[in-house]
């Protein structure tokens, strides 16, 4: 009879697996990257020669297919790495989030969002979910998507003194059953695993409630 794995052995065994695969991805995102080199140089000399215009456009299309490529296997090679936080005392939170929306208001309520934050990690996550609420991210291929812009956006408090924190809501969209945090649905889908990641690290939460998506983060006391 074959021995029984335990499920310490098996999630060691599996631990074991990421590493391994992580790496090989690693290895594969710089093959994809050298790949990448070489056919926007090859793309230069045909350009130079007058090559027609639909080799031209087809080679671009490889350029073009090898760089999501190259942006996947980097966004899987840092969710599977453990985070390396730079954070700033006293971080603005409201400032980190109004830099990260492209222009899109925020109604934010009165007082301050202070906490220790990296200002650099949060600015990507925020990023990023805000981009898969437009008609090109997850939300779209779940066919849920509505015209850019249509979701609202919040900043307020929540806690007490004690414990204060702050709550991101995007709310006010359409979407199915599929939890955005946590689809893994193509490229969109890990980056939106890894915003959750980030603000994890940052003690914080990234939940699909409903008919919004929230991240909740601690902020200073006093």
């Amino acid at each position: 009879m074959k021995p029984i794995i335990s499920e310490t052995q098996d999630a060691e065994a599996l631990k074991e697996l990421g590493r391994a695969s992580v790496q090989i991805v690693h290895d594969l995102k710089n093959q994809i990257n050298g790949l990448k080199l070489y056919a926007t140089f090859l793309r230069k000399r045909l350009e130079r020669a007058g090559r027609p215009a639909d080799e031209l456009e087809t080679l671009g299309k490889l350029i073009a297919g090898l760089e999501r490529a190259a942006a996947d296997t980097s966004a899987l090679v840092r969710f599977g790495r453990p985070l390396e936080l730079r954070r700033e005392a006293r971080a603005d939170l409201a400032q980190i989030l109004n830099a990260s929306t492209a222009g899109e208001p925020v109604e934010a309520e009165g007082g301050t969002y202070v906490g220790e934050f990296d200002a650099a990690a949060l600015t990507e996550a925020f990023q990023q979910i805000h981009a898969a609420l437009r008609p090109t991210g997850v939300a779209a291929h779940a066919e849920a998507a509505t015209q850019a812009g249509a979701f609202k956006l919040r900043l307020r408090h929540e806690g007490d003194a004690d414990a204060p924190s702050a709550l991101v809501e995007w709310s006010d969209f359409k979407h199915g059953d599929t939890d955005l945090f946590r689809s893994f649905a193509g490229g969109t889908g890990l980056r939106m695993a890894l915003a959750a990641k980030i603000i994890r690290a940052h003690g914080g939460d990234a939940a699909h409630e409903a008919d919004a998506l929230r991240v909740r983060l601690p902020l200073t006391k006093g």
